[in-house]
């Protein structure tokens, strides 16, 4: 009896916190790895280059084709428009199986996260089952997580009101970020094992619970009259289902969803080249004006920023409408860009500013446009008269075709640099930040005569690549009908279509 006490306060948590929560235990492991994965495996795994590069490519591919598989094997029971017979799902029994999987695969996203730090297998072999493992478990838990910001909530203030929590805890969980250099040591890499395992203990714990605590609500909710009808939605395989080439047939005639997909793929592209080239902006454009401490403290503060530059930015949304508030973080890119362009290099203080708020409003960007997502969900129900939205689909579609800007990134960013100034990262040495890897050093290569400093190629590739994705985002993001009046139609027609079957996160 003595948990009562501590269970009925966790109990009496609002709905809106507990599914906020686990996008604490999701980024107190990945803001981790992202940061230690390669250095593990090249300054004390030893792993061979070849090795290297044949995990980052079958990692590739694997990466861009989980999410439309998971979201195909997951929504596929989703997508037909008949009516059926016999025994399928409710409203509240797809919600529950989202929440189940969550409680399921979180657990296993952390053990998968553990096996990075103990050597138990050839570190090329390791390598690549690791990463495999790891973005696979990933990749069902993001998209369970964020199909249920479709499920639970039907309008845009619940959404955004959901989407504030994540923010909140996201911020809360990069704080492992700064957490971790003080175990980081390649030497004895015991302490860091220990801290790792806190982490993944910890956020196995928390899925664990935090699908309970959801289930108890939504299990609740149901139970209460007038909250879920039990209406049948799915029923066995019969006639009325789709094959995956029709449902591609249909998203190709949905004409808000290719805008979308087409403006967010230059969304990624800009947010992975910001995250690849931000050490190296500092490097050559501000080493000479500010400490080193300095700029780890940049780099440590730019995974916490965008997620509490969110808190402000999700009240305008509700306020305003998501659409506006990302078209005016269009505009503010393209000015401060054009400004920058303008005042040149020689001023280290706006160099500085510049690009700390280009990578925070850029990631924050990408943070909002989850409940644009979340808006087409709703679109491609009406639209295709589904009997329940395929939510965790639709999100592995856009991640299908998003994604390729992860790899688009580096490749076009450092072909820019050589082709402007004549310097190829790949075969220069700079004197490397301690804690930081420099893989298999090459000789350097003199650059051509005549060529620009590095440093000036820097700076116009700073300036020049978001103007170019400003420009185009604000011509993509104009044919995006999929607000305002037209939003409110949608959101009606899905509200009469499922106004039995929806969980809103109020009622839970």
């Amino acid at each position: 009896m003595r948990l009562g006490g501590p269970w009925a306060w966790l109990l009496g948590l609002p709905t809106a916190v507990v599914y906020g929560s686990l996008a604490l235990f999701v980024s107190v492991l990945h803001n981790v790895f992202l940061l230690y994965y390669v250095d593990t495996f090249v300054s004390v795994y030893k792993i061979d280059k070849a090795a290297f590069w044949v995990g980052e490519t079958v990692f590739l591919l694997w990466n861009s084709l989980n999410d439309p598989l998971f979201g195909w094997l997951s929504d596929r029971q989703f997508l037909s428009s008949q009516p059926r017979s016999g025994a399928g799902l409710s409203s509240r029994a797809v919600v529950l199986a989202r929440v189940r999987a969550l409680g399921w695969h979180g657990p296993l996203l952390a053990l998968s996260f553990l096996a990075f730090w103990v050597p138990w297998a050839p570190a090329g072999l390791q390598f690549l089952l690791c990463l495999c493992l790891y973005d696979g478990f990933l990749t069902l838990v993001d998209l369970h997580h964020h199909a249920l910001l479709a499920d639970l909530a039907l309008s845009a203030h619940d959404r955004t009101h959901l989407n504030f929590y994540c923010s909140l805890f996201s911020a809360a969980g990069s704080l492992s970020v700064f957490a971790s250099y003080a175990f980081w040591n390649k030497e004895d890499f015991s302490s860091f094992r220990a801290f790792c395992l806190a982490l993944a203990t910890g956020s196995g714990l928390g899925f664990v619970g935090a699908a309970r605590l959801l289930r108890r609500r939504v299990e609740a909710a149901g139970r209460e009259p007038g909250l879920c009808e039990e209406e049948l939605l799915v029923g066995g395989e019969e006639a009325g289902s789709i094959t995956l080439g029709q449902y591609l047939q249909q998203l190709a005639r949905h004409r808000n969803f290719l805008w979308f997909v087409g403006m967010d793929l230059v969304q990624v592209f800009h947010c992975h080249f910001n995250s690849n080239f931000f050490p190296l902006f500092l490097e050559h454009l501000l080493s000479d004006h500010i400490s080193l401490s300095t700029g780890s403290f940049l780099l440590g503060i730019s995974y916490v920023a965008p997620h509490l530059n969110n808190l402000y930015f999700l009240p305008l949304c509700r306020r305003w409408g998501v659409y506006a508030v990302v078209r005016g973080l269009f505009l503010l890119k393209l000015g401060l860009s054009l400004l920058m362009l303008l005042a040149g290099s020689d001023h280290p203080g706006l160099l500085c500013l510049f690009i700390a708020s280009n990578r925070v409003f850029t990631e924050g960007t990408c943070k909002l446009l989850t409940l644009v997502v979340t808006d087409l969900v709703d679109e491609d129900l009406v639209l295709n008269h589904r009997k329940q939205a395929a939510s965790a689909l639709l999100f592995g579609m856009v991640a299908l075709v998003t994604k390729p800007g992860q790899t688009f990134a580096p490749l076009l960013g450092t072909w820019l640099l050589c082709f402007y100034t004549g310097h190829d990262l790949f075969q220069q040495h700079p004197p490397a930040p301690v804690g930081s890897a420099q893989p298999w050093p090459e000789p350097p290569a003199p650059p051509p005569a005549q060529a620009p400093p590095l440093r000036q190629g820097c700076f116009y590739l700073l300036v020049l690549v978001p103007i170019a994705c400003a420009l185009l985002q604000l011509f993509t993001w104009s044919q995006f009908t999929l607000h305002g009046r037209r939003l409110h139609m949608v959101k009606a027609q899905r509200q009469s279509l499922s106004r039995a079957q929806t969980l809103d996160v109020k009622m839970v």
